[in-house]
């Protein structure tokens, strides 16, 4: 069953099951870690790399150029901006058009909402859409959202933000309604029911997929919704800074033309950064 030359490693995990299954590995310092990847990681190269200066991750090794971004100054002159005369007055405006984006955009604008999407690039071209596996909710009978919830936390190695994961699994079962009722086509079993696959990391089979472009069907949907409603949206249209009222609180962005280079001011009473992970 196995080639010759994987017998002898059966042979060693087989061997050794009982002492690994017993060994408490203490977690690795900061330093050893570094020593381990230089000593063995071909693509490790320290010069790559520095220590933020600023900011809530201060102190955190990064790539260079990601820290120079961050601790750099802004582009913006002040003195040729007015926040007081915006350009675009909303109710909501949404940073970012992925998944996340064209969702909050269609729900504000269900809710009666003013919106105003900005992306940096065409509607839709986002990350979305080079997610193939699927989208998880725990929708069968022998599976609950507090085992997509173990699952989650466990996955994440107990670093999630708690009170944002439960609300993702109980909220996931509606999202996927929500999605299929927009036109999502998921696969499905000879009798209509959800075909659901398994995930790494997930103790039920919870993936609702769409082929293997669930990503791009899921957002072939979203974008058209948003323009089917008259959502208004600004392509090739990058957020630079986000401004703040006298309290504190973020009262809208400035906003940079990536084509004309024309700055432009939104003022919202709500904001919604919909940018991805780094942002």
């Amino acid at each position: 069953m196995y080639p010759a030359y994987l017998e002898e490693n059966i042979h060693i995990i087989e061997d050794t099951r009982v002492r690994r299954l017993i060994e408490n590995i203490p977690r690795l310092q900061e330093m050893d870690k570094i020593e381990l990847l230089r000593k063995y990681h071909p693509d490790f190269i320290t010069s790559s790399m520095r220590k933020l200066q600023v900011g809530p991750n201060k102190g955190d090794q990064t790539p260079v150029e990601l820290a120079d971004l961050l601790e750099g100054r802004s582009r913006l002159d002040p003195l040729k901006l007015d926040p007081t005369k915006p350009d675009y007055n909303v109710d909501v405006l949404i940073i970012g058009c992925g998944g996340a984006g064209a969702s909050a955009a269609i729900l504000a604008n269900e809710a009666g909402a003013r919106v105003l999407v900005t992306t940096k690039l065409r509607l839709g071209d986002a990350n979305t859409v080079g997610a193939q596996a699927g989208t998880q909710a725990a929708d069968r009978p022998n599976d609950t959202p507090l085992d997509h919830y173990l699952d989650t936390m466990g996955g994440g190695h107990f670093e999630n933000i708690p009170e944002l994961v439960e609300v993702l699994v109980k909220d996931a079962p509606s999202a996927i309604r929500w999605l299929e009722k927009l036109g999502v086509n998921w696969d499905k079993a000879a009798d209509g029911s959800m075909r659901e696959l398994s995930g790494g990391g997930t103790s039920r089979r919870r993936l609702h997929s769409a082929r293997d472009y669930t990503g791009l069907e899921e957002m072939r949907v979203l974008r058209d919704e948003v323009k089917n409603k008259k959502i208004n949206y600004l392509e090739f249209t990058s957020a630079v800074e986000l401004i703040l009222d006298d309290k504190g609180q973020i009262a809208g962005a400035v906003l940079l033309n990536m084509e004309t280079e024309e700055l432009t001011i939104a003022r919202a009473k709500a904001v919604v950064l919909a940018t991805g992970g780094l942002g």
